[in-house]
């Protein structure tokens, strides 16, 4: 990522901080969010999608079941 330096005026600021507060996020991710729903032109959107859907299934685990039995997959790593 690339770090950018903006100023907003108090009212942003404040709803900057009570979106993200909502969101249990950070003013960053809110921000990121913001431009993405309004300057990334749809092309650029398509694109990113695309390349998300691209990973998607390229990446085995060995266990066959990880869909069925995901939260008990990650209950025993959150104990290790």
């Amino acid at each position: 990522m690339i770090r950018m330096q903006v100023q907003f005026d108090a009212a942003e600021a404040k709803a900057l901080r009570r979106a993200a507060s909502e969101r249990g996020t950070s003013i960053s991710a809110v921000v990121r969010e913001a431009v993405d729903r309004c300057v990334l032109t749809q092309s650029e959107r398509e694109a990113a999608v695309d390349r998300s859907l691209a990973v998607a299934g390229r990446y085995s685990s060995g266990s066959g079941d990880v869909s069925a039995r995901h939260d008990e997959y990650f209950a025993d790593s959150a104990e290790e």
